[in-house]
């Protein structure tokens, strides 16, 4: 399907008008012109957003001239931010939860361990003074064979208690095994990658410029619901202003990408110095022109080239100029 937008047609109607000048100079028989007729062309911008929602606020306007990092618009962020709140949450959770494999039990657990080793170890020593006593007093006939084996059946007891309660000191007092730790560390990189995604989401719904230049069109109105990839601002750098000419065939091969060109306008107070950024490899002619060896002549190539001057600001898209080939 064809394009019919205003600015289409208005391309046509230039390309045209300048293949005709072109073919009129050469039905004269001008073989080097002093200048080619063209018109300034550019390469918009369109800025979207990659996440979807309703428009909050506009915060420029068409026509506005505008810096690099300036604010475009903002997308209601009710959702994402609460999604960012939640992630940041978790992240810290698992944060918390790694930490706290690292250094093994709570103070508090440890303290109770040490208050039981040393009531272990007070029991340890009562018991084999006991049983030294009354060792003592079995070789005089003072207790039973019984009585003694109870005695020395104790200290063991209270020796293996305090032994027991030693290992398990030990034990709080080091981290978690380390495939525990390991898991941990995996869950705290996920939830890590998940705050970034949050994150990269809710700033996508602040839109700002990203080099200076023009808002040629806004394309919403605040309150209205802008789809995933759905132009909000139409904008265009400086830098994107390009001048498109058409030269002769018989001109194409001494022309080539980088060679500098000067640009005029009728108003222009100055001329624009500019650089061949483009040369179509393809011809261009209007009917009822047939292609033969007899009018091959007629054969023209779009050329474009790219103004290097600040002043070439001034220029607007679709206004006639003449372009001189140094």
């Amino acid at each position: 399907m064809p394009d019919t937008s205003p600015s289409s047609r208005l391309q046509r109607l230039l390309s045209a008008i300048v293949l005709s000048g072109v073919l009129l100079l050469q039905a004269c028989g001008t073989k080097h012109p002093d200048g080619y007729q063209g018109y300034t062309e550019a390469d918009y911008v369109y800025i979207a957003s990659s996440q979807p929602g309703r428009l909050d606020s506009v915060a420029v306007k068409r026509g506005q001239t505008i810096p690099e990092g300036t604010p475009l618009y903002f997308l209601d962020s009710d959702l994402e931010s609460a999604a960012l709140a939640q992630a940041r949450e978790q992240l810290a959770a698992a944060e918390s939860q790694l930490e706290d494999l690292k250094q093994g039990r709570r103070p508090q657990e440890i303290d109770v361990i040490k208050a039981q080793l040393a009531q272990a170890k007070a029991n340890e020593e009562l018991t084999a003074s006991t049983f030294n006593r009354q060792s003592a007093t079995f070789e005089t006939g003072g207790v039973s064979a019984e009585q003694l084996d109870i005695a020395r059946t104790q200290a063991e007891l209270a020796k293996e208690r305090v032994i027991e309660l030693q290992n398990q000191l030990r034990v709080a007092t080091l981290p978690a095994r380390e495939n525990q730790v390991s898991a941990q560390t995996s869950l705290v990189e996920a939830a890590r990658a998940a705050t970034q995604q949050a994150e990269w989401r809710y700033n996508q719904k602040a839109v700002q410029s990203q080099t200076d230049g023009l808002v040629v069109d806004v394309m919403y109105e605040p309150g209205e619901w802008v789809p995933t990839g759905g132009v909000v601002v139409r904008f265009l750098p400086p830098q994107n202003l390009k001048i498109r000419f058409f030269v002769p065939e018989t001109l194409i091969s001494s022309l080539s990408v980088g060679r500098p060109v000067t640009i005029s306008c009728d108003g222009c107070a100055t001329t624009v110095a500019g650089t061949i950024s483009f040369i179509s490899p393809t011809a261009e002619y209007t009917p009822p022109i047939i292609y033969s060896n007899d009018t091959r002549s007629k054969l023209v190539y779009m050329i474009e080239a790219r103004p290097n001057d600040p002043l070439a600001s001034k220029l607007n898209v679709g206004q006639p100029v003449s372009v001189v080939v140094q």
